[in-house]
């Protein structure tokens, strides 16, 4: 869609979702439950999976803790975890008002990931009780998410869990956004003829999302020297001596070689491709400075409901290809392409971490998938509704978790396919069964 388009219409399709929401959420009541996977033949299967029975698994858990992996569910359980401080674009409204979204982020793990997740909204926004809260209920999970909250202190939970827990850790606004943005990178990249390390980069914005996909473009090859980075004061620069002290003054020692000073205009200037995680537009980012970039240019406007600049003003500004977060624009990147197949992977193999490099591979997997399709300007990464890149990408993070020496099981690219690919079409034939029987019934008719 580069042809310019009504923004009225744009902006009414987005109101849409906003008016259905409330009465379809009243009348289900919730988006996931918790269902029997044991067979009961009678009541009398309870002496085995309650007592008696039980206590024998549970002295076996006890005298080795790894066989809660075999006895119980642990293997496949993940705690999506909230203080609600910064959700979506709402900010900080609180665990409480976070919970349908914990909820949302639960079903898209079951039916695209076959993982069951458990919201997790705290009444505390305190960095050190949202550590020690999440450190007690480890015993029930095999993988922490951390969802939606707020910047600085994403980073120092994030830091800390992962170094502190046995099982993985992650923050989806930070790893899952960076991994799905490495991966329309790449594609995008290949499709002009330009290559990662020489790349110049202009990333507008320094939350979570983009500062974690700096540190994850870096590791992917990006030459930090070729980076200049944009916060609401300006460009990230040694020169701004207010950043000592703070995560940016890493971003300003490593990015930004030439000292470039100025704002998103200068940033842009000369680059071969803008990545914006910052305040939806329209006219965050403006057609005279896209004017600026290089031939064939690239440009992810993120921000969400509306990009930081339209598609068809970009278009018309010189970018060859355009990229947002929106589902009715073309290469629409969206966390939801990544986290259920990583945490997947990493479940599988029982990992003790998610490390950048699993996020990688995610990524290039997600990359290959699209490129075997044949890329075009409007096709640089798959749709959610290609859920074969699913097990896929599961496979290539699995295998790279075990090749890190951070995997307790040890699986086969031909086990860890056919396990993953098995678990996530089981859920979506059992959703599409039940919908079909009336256990999960026929949404209300829209309210006009």
């Amino acid at each position: 869609m580069s042809e310019k388009v009504d923004t009225d219409e744009l902006l009414a399709k987005a109101s849409k979702w906003s008016k259905i929401g409330p009465p379809y959420h009243a009348f289900y009541r919730g988006k996931v439950e918790v269902m029997p996977k044991c067979a009961i033949r009678s009541l009398q299967d309870f002496s085995i999976w309650y007592t008696p029975g039980v206590a024998q698994a549970c002295r076996e858990i006890e005298a080795d803790h790894e066989k809660a992996f075999e006895q119980t569910s642990k293997w496949n359980y993940v705690a999506v975890v909230s203080d609600g401080t910064r959700v979506l674009g709402l900010g900080d409204i609180g665990g409480q008002a976070g919970m349908p979204v914990m909820e949302g982020k639960a079903l898209i793990f079951k039916y695209l990931g076959g993982v069951d997740a458990f919201p997790i909204c705290l009444a505390t926004k305190d960095p050190e009780e949202v550590i020690q809260a999440v450190k007690w209920i480890e015993p029930s999970f095999g993988g922490i998410n951390l969802e939606d909250f707020s910047k600085p202190k994403c980073f120092y939970i994030l830091d800390r869990l992962r170094k502190e827990m046995p099982i993985p850790v992650w923050h989806d606004d930070q790893q899952g956004t960076a991994a799905v943005i490495l991966a329309g990178v790449i594609n995008a990249l290949k499709l002009v003829g330009k290559k990662m390390d020489e790349a110049q980069f202009a990333i507008v914005g320094s939350g979570s999302a983009n500062t974690r996909t700096y540190y994850v473009l870096e590791a992917a090859g990006v030459n930090p020297k070729n980076v200049i980075m944009v916060d609401s004061t300006g460009i990230i620069a040694q020169s701004r001596e207010e950043l000592e002290g703070t995560y940016k003054w890493d971003l300003a020692l490593k990015t930004n070689a030439e000292g470039r000073t100025g704002g998103i205009k200068e940033a842009l200037e000369g680059s071969d491709i803008c990545i914006a995680a910052s305040k939806p537009g329209p006219g965050t980012i403006k057609p005279e400075e896209v004017s600026g970039m290089a031939d064939d240019a690239i440009l992810f406007a993120c921000a969400n409901p509306v990009p930081e600049i339209w598609p068809w003003e970009a278009k018309e500004a010189g970018v060859k290809v355009m990229a947002t977060g929106r589902s009715d624009f073309p290469n629409q990147v969206n966390n939801s392409l990544v986290f259920p197949a990583i945490f997947r992977g990493a479940l599988d193999v029982r990992a003790k971490t998610i490390t950048d490099e699993m996020c990688i591979a995610s990524a290039q997997e997600l990359a290959k998938y699209a490129e075997d399709k044949g890329l075009t300007d409007e096709y640089i990464i798959p749709s959610m509704s290609e859920w074969e890149i699913y097990p896929r990408q599961a496979v290539a993070v699995g295998l790279k978790a075990v090749e890190q020496g951070i995997a307790r099981r040890k699986l086969s690219r031909q086990e860890l396919y056919e396990h993953a690919e098995y678990i996530i079409k089981r859920t979506q034939d059992i959703v599409a069964l039940l919908m079909k029987q009336g256990y999960i019934a026929a949404p209300p008719p829209e309210p006009t």
